[in-house]
């Protein structure tokens, strides 16, 4: 999935910009299926074969996101504050949006995967590479969560 960005970019013309995307974009091509796979996927199963959109998470959970300002913890997966389309209006949502997504992107093309891509193949032929970029991920996970969300909201 990650590599997608690398042959959207280089489809729109990036490649004059950039030698990184000077690349024969075209051989690449049927993975963008994925993407659009992935898309619709994601739509059918949250539109038409979800019937309750509940949480299960415990209690107290709930009522600390509640704290931070997440009014549907527990009733959505997606907190509407971050992912509604009020998010585009706020300032601080789309800052956060915009640059969690760059983040994500420069990191899985940095460590020459994402996260299931390292987790799920890499681990499973026993590479020590993904080894390490999901020890690293762990981490950036643990201290995302437990030092800078707190502190962003």
């Amino acid at each position: 999935m990650s590599s997608n960005l690398e042959t959207m970019c280089s489809m729109c013309g990036a490649g004059k910009q950039s030698d990184y995307f000077n690349i024969d974009w075209r051989s690449s091509s049927w993975n963008l299926v994925v993407v659009i796979g992935a898309a619709i996927g994601g739509f059918v199963a949250a539109h038409l074969l979800s019937n309750d959109t509940a949480v299960a998470i415990a209690t107290e959970t709930v009522a600390e996101l509640e704290n931070l300002g997440f009014k549907s913890a527990g009733n959505a997966y997606l907190p509407e504050q971050l992912f509604g389309f009020e998010a585009l209006n706020n300032f601080k949502s789309l800052s956060i949006l915009i640059i969690g997504g760059l983040l994500i992107g420069f990191g899985a093309r940095y460590a020459a995967g994402c996260t299931s891509g390292h987790a799920i193949s890499g681990l499973s032929n026993l590479q020590l590479p993904s080894l390490i970029a999901v020890i690293g991920f762990f981490i950036g996970g643990l201290v995302m969560v437990h030092l800078l969300f707190p502190i962003i909201f």
